[in-house]
């Protein structure tokens, strides 16, 4: 079997994690040949000030024969998207490729190389209002690790490039190499910061038509909402037991308890980052009450939700990175 052919797309400034994280998941599933393209082929200084050698410029290297496009963000993005050659260069490599990524602040790139309109992305949240603002043909969701949309993926910063490669060669390999590359990478690791929040690949498979993708999608965008049989239905334009068949089918548990691990998520995202009362986290979050809450804590997570918010949030309080070292 031939292997999937990965190309990174660097530039003066990436975010060296944005490359190092997602190859090293590449690397570590197999199957896959990677190649790094910069607008020149040979070093490539990173923000943080460490070279690494792009094997490809962009006149060398024909975008055509790209299965997985993936671009990396970093301050430099800000003029790699002025250079019309390397934009040129990922539209022509995005038409062809079966598969269209970026890590943190690479969805500039992306949007740059007019590849996004019309889709759901998310980035870096630091850059959410500017992707929005700038790009108004996107529809930019800086909550979840990473996003796809069809053919095309984008994920939050920096270390969330990880949790993103782990989806591709889930998506491409199954659920038990992308398992086996996590153990081996120590990706079940706390996030720094007190971010504590599961990333979605780790535990639940990627669904494989657009009826369960959008009962999924609905779940997500609205963890609090109602979810019961019938309106999920309704979002996979299917009769309730068809979806309840389907949905179980591939992703390996009925929808309602998809959905409360879901709610138990955000619940947890909400401990962690902030000081909302555990009442207003609980209706938010879609469980009818505190002791509901408390009691599904314990049942999934062996802890109650007070002692977790004490466990894992950040006790150096709010931290503004800088916006180059991290996107």
């Amino acid at each position: 079997m031939t292997d999937r052919r990965v190309v990174f797309v660097v530039f003066d400034g990436f975010q060296p994690l944005d490359l190092t994280g997602p190859h090293e998941v590449f690397h570590s599933a197999g199957g896959y040949a990677c190649d790094v393209v910069a607008p020149r082929a040979g070093p490539v200084r990173s923000v943080s000030g460490l070279l690494v050698h792009a094997g490809h410029g962009v006149a060398d290297l024909d975008p055509a024969g790209t299965d997985t496009l993936v671009v990396v963000g970093g301050r430099g993005v800000d003029r790699a998207r002025e250079d019309a050659e390397l934009v040129a260069w990922v539209a022509a490599a995005a038409a062809g490729a079966r598969r269209v990524a970026s890590v943190c602040s690479g969805v500039f790139l992306l949007a740059a190389a007019r590849v996004l309109d019309g889709r759901r992305v998310t980035t870096h949240w630091a850059r959410e209002e500017q992707l929005a603002r700038e790009h108004p043909e996107v529809r930019v969701d800086c909550d979840p690790i990473f996003v796809r949309d069809g053919r095309v993926w984008t994920s939050a910063g920096v270390t969330a490039g990880m949790d993103l490669a782990l989806a591709l060669v889930e998506d491409d390999l199954g659920r038990d190499v992308a398992h086996a590359v996590a153990r081996r990478l120590v990706l079940f690791l706390r996030r720094p910061g007190g971010q504590s929040q599961f990333s979605v690949a780790l535990w639940s498979r990627q669904p494989a038509t657009d009826p369960v993708r959008a009962a999924v999608t609905a779940i997500h965008a609205d963890p609090g909402a109602r979810h019961d049989i019938a309106g999920l239905a309704a979002h996979a334009g299917l009769s309730p037991r068809h979806l309840q068949r389907r949905f179980t089918a591939e992703m390996g548990a009925p929808p309602a308890a998809y959905v409360e691990r879901v709610r138990v998520e955000a619940a947890q995202r909400a401990l962690t980052g902030g000081d909302e009362p555990v009442e207003a986290i609980t209706r938010r979050c879609g469980f009818a009450t505190a002791e509901t809450l408390r009691r599904t804590f314990h049942r999934r997570l062996g802890v109650a939700p007070s002692d977790y918010r004490a466990r894992f949030r950040s006790t150096a309080g709010p931290h503004e990175p800088e916006e180059g070292r991290t996107a």
